[in-house]
This record gives C-alpha cells, sequence and structure tokens, in this order.
C-alpha cells in the first residue's frame, strides 16, 4: 500500500509530510506505515484517497 502511496506523492511533486499537513495528520502517519508499525484506518485512508483523487480500492489492489 505504501508504494502506491508513495508514488502519487512523487508523481504530484509534493512530500509526505506536505499530505500530512494538508490533511491534519501527524507526519509519523506514513513513515509507520512505511515501516509496517501500523496500518491506516479506513477513516484516514479515505482523506488521503480523496486527497489525491482516488479510490480506497486503488490502495488495497
Amino acid at each position: 500500500m505504501y508504494q502506491k502511496f508513495e508514488q502519487l506523492v512523487k508523481a504530484r511533486g509534493i512530500t509526505a509530510y506536505r499530505v500530512a499537513k494538508d490533511l491534519g495528520l501527524a507526519p509519523t502517519v506514513f513513515s509507520d506505515w512505511k515501516s509496517g508499525k501500523s496500518k491506516p484506518k479506513v477513516d484516514k485512508l479515505k482523506k488521503i484517497a480523496d486527497y489525491f483523487g482516488v479510490t480506497i480500492e486503488y490502495f488495497l489492489e
């Protein structure tokens, strides 16, 4: 899942930190997700999907 997020971030030319700030999330959310320490909850995943204009299913494929 994180790889798809990373692709979206790179394609937009922004940082994970910027996404976190724009969405009101803790910046550590994405590093925890990347390391496998945690997985995003549905509400956060929905915010991220909406931010990038994709569906939640995009991340789950």
